[in-house]
């Protein structure tokens, strides 16, 4: 793959080539810019196949960037030394970010990743919803990317009814009546789904807080769902999940 580095330190520029040079023989890089100007002009020139790009740089962040490029022909992996909210708008979408100091493991892994999407072309709907998201100033109305076997599936946040695991894999449950089965465990949905909204009541369960229809008490309990579905709470969540309304 032909790779453009994007970002303003001479340093991480070096330190990035040589990684890939050393631990991603299949790689080639063919340009480097330092800002977003430099960025658009070599990408738009060279027509690379992946580009590392950081998201904070001069003259323009890597959002701005991507708003004037796209539509996209390459996939993007972003390089970030900033462990913020941003990020979990990348996992939102399903895109691939490396924190600084760069690991090599996570570097090979994101590679890889990008090497497989080159066969999928997805990255201009999970760009645009990244995009979309970070204009979005409550989480309960960002769109979700969920990894399936045939590719993508995006929904809203607000239309999730409750996340179920089975096995390695998570299904979630529409507010329509939709089942839709995605790739990643239930732990990856735990962690970005806007916990004011979503709580894990059980290790197999994740609901959505809104579309409680009753409780009943016990050990540790159960919840009926809106849609009729029976959910244990686990003792140990009990408390937690009365807190939440203030019992």
């Amino acid at each position: 793959m032909n790779c453009i580095i994007v970002d303003d330190e001479p340093k991480n520029v070096r330190v990035l080539t040589a990684m890939l040079a050393e631990f991603c023989p299949d790689t080639s890089v063919i340009g480097v810019a330092a800002n977003a100007g430099e960025a658009e002009k070599i990408i738009s020139k060279s027509q690379p196949d992946l580009v590392f790009l950081d998201v904070e740089m001069p003259y323009g962040n890597a959002f701005d960037l991507l708003d004037r490029l796209m539509p996209v022909n390459f996939e993007v992996v972003f390089v970030t030394a900033f462990n913020d909210y941003t990020l979990k708008a990348f996992k939102y979408s399903a895109l691939d970010y490396l924190l600084k100091p760069v690991n090599i493991g996570e570097l090979r892994a994101a590679v890889q990743k990008a090497s497989e999407k080159l066969r999928l072309r997805n990255m201009n709907k999970q760009l645009h919803n990244l995009l979309a998201n970070l204009k979005q100033p409550n989480a309960s109305t960002y769109k979700l990317a969920l990894p399936s076997m045939e590719g993508l599936v995006f929904v809203m946040t607000d239309k999730i009814m409750r996340c179920e695991a089975s096995g390695g894999y998570t299904v979630f449950h529409m507010k329509e009546g939709e089942k839709i089965l995605s790739a990643k465990n239930i732990k990856e949905y735990e962690e970005i789904l806007p916990p004011l909204i979503f709580m894990r009541v059980h290790n197999s369960h994740i609901i959505n807080l809104m579309c409680i229809k009753k409780y009943h008490k016990g050990r540790g309990g159960y919840i009926e769902m809106e849609d009729q579905a029976l959910i244990e709470v686990a003792s140990r969540r009990k408390t937690e999940f009365l807190n939440r309304f203030g019992y």
